[in-house]
C-alpha cells in the first residue's frame, strides 16, 4: 500500500466488490464516463481481481486514511514498457466523496507511482467535454490538452466530444537518455 495524507492506494479486496459494482451500475454517474450498461456480476468480480494477471494494468482501491471501505479507484491502463507509456483512470464511487480532494491527492500518488514503479514517461487519458470538474483537476495536475474526438461517443441520446489529455515526465524530455 501507498500511504497519503489523507488517502491509502493498495489493492483492490473481494470486500470491495460489491461497492464496485454498485458504481458500475449508477447510470447517472456512468453518464460521465460511458455507456450505461447493466453489469454482470461474474464479470465485475472477474475485471477487478485478475489484474495481476495482465501487466498492462494495475489497479488500486482509494481509500481514506484510517478507513477500511473503498472510495473510488485508479486504473492504469494499456501499460507498454517499450514506448514507456499508459493511460489513467480515476473515480470516486460516492457523491458525497467528491470535491473533498482525495481523488487529487490519489491521482497525484498514481502518477507518482507511474513515474517511480512504472518508469514511465507519458501518461494519457480522455475526459468528456462537459465534465468540467475532471479537465479542471487534470489541467491543475499538469495535463495538457492534446486534442478533441468530436461526436465520438453517443451517451444517454446525444453525441459526446471526448477531450484527449496528456502528462509528460517534467525531466524526461524528448532528447533526454532513457
Amino acid at each position: 500500500m501507498i500511504f497519503g495524507r489523507s488517502v491509502v492506494i493498495g489493492p483492490t479486496l473481494p470486500v470491495d466488490v460489491p461497492a464496485l459494482y454498485r458504481w458500475a451500475d449508477d447510470a447517472e454517474t456512468a453518464a460521465l464516463n460511458e455507456t450505461y450498461r447493466p453489469p454482470n456480476w461474474r464479470a465485475q468480480e472477474d475485471f477487478w481481481s485478475n489484474a495481476a494477471n495482465d501487466p498492462s494494468r494495475v489497479f488500486f482501491a482509494i481509500r481514506a486514511t484510517g478507513a477500511a471501505d473503498i472510495v473510488g479507484y485508479i486504473q492504469i491502463m494499456k501499460i507498454d514498457p517499450i514506448h514507456r507509456s499508459a493511460s489513467i483512470g480515476i473515480r470516486i464511487g460516492e457523491r458525497a466523496d467528491r470535491g473533498r480532494g482525495l481523488g487529487r491527492e490519489a491521482l497525484e500518488m498514481g502518477i507518482a507511482y507511474c513515474w517511480r514503479q512504472l518508469n514511465l514517461s507519458r501518461i494519457s487519458l480522455s475526459v468528456f467535454a462537459h465534465n468540467d470538474a475532471a479537465i479542471a483537476l487534470y489541467t491543475g495536475m499538469g495535463f495538457e490538452r492534446e486534442g478533441v474526438l468530436r461526436r465520438a461517443l453517443f451517451i444517454d441520446g446525444a453525441w459526446v466530444d471526448l477531450v484527449l489529455m496528456a502528462l509528460c515526465h517534467p525531466e524526461r524530455g524528448p532528447h533526454a537518455p532513457a
